[in-house]
């Protein structure tokens, strides 16, 4: 097997990874917050453990599957077009993986602190 051929592999399972997690950890966000609300009756509660649980398989596959793309681009046929779309797909992930984790935590990522939810509930009890 040439180098070639075990860098593709490596990619494609990369990107296999990715895709894994994303829909494994959709299924097992499901689960849980349908257990949560049969226990609890309470929606809003777990609607919002459901969407983090969600977002946060969403996170980890995108990085998977940029992963992926930068070791099947750069490492078989590194050519100015191959770079400028695996440019233009990391900008995008990039982006998702940012709106993402504001989503998730209320704040930017280099920001540092307890979450929008833990800072509006200390706010409240003050």
């Amino acid at each position: 097997m040439s180098t070639q051929q075990v860098v593709e592999r490596v990619g494609g399972l990369l990107d296999l990874a990715g895709v894994l997690v994303i829909a494994v950890g959709a299924l097992v966000a499901s689960g849980v917050f349908l257990t949560r609300y049969a226990r609890t009756r309470q929606l809003a509660d777990a609607y919002r453990s459901y969407r983090q649980g969600v977002g946060r398989a969403i996170l980890l596959g995108l990085e998977l599957l940029v992963a992926g793309d930068i070791i099947r681009t750069v490492a078989v046929a590194p050519t100015f077009r191959g770079v400028g779309v695996l440019a233009l797909i990391v900008v995008v992930r990039t982006f998702l993986s940012l709106s993402l984790e504001v989503e998730l935590t209320g704040r930017w990522p280099w920001q540092s602190g307890r979450t929008g939810a833990g800072d509006r509930a200390a706010t409240t009890a003050t």
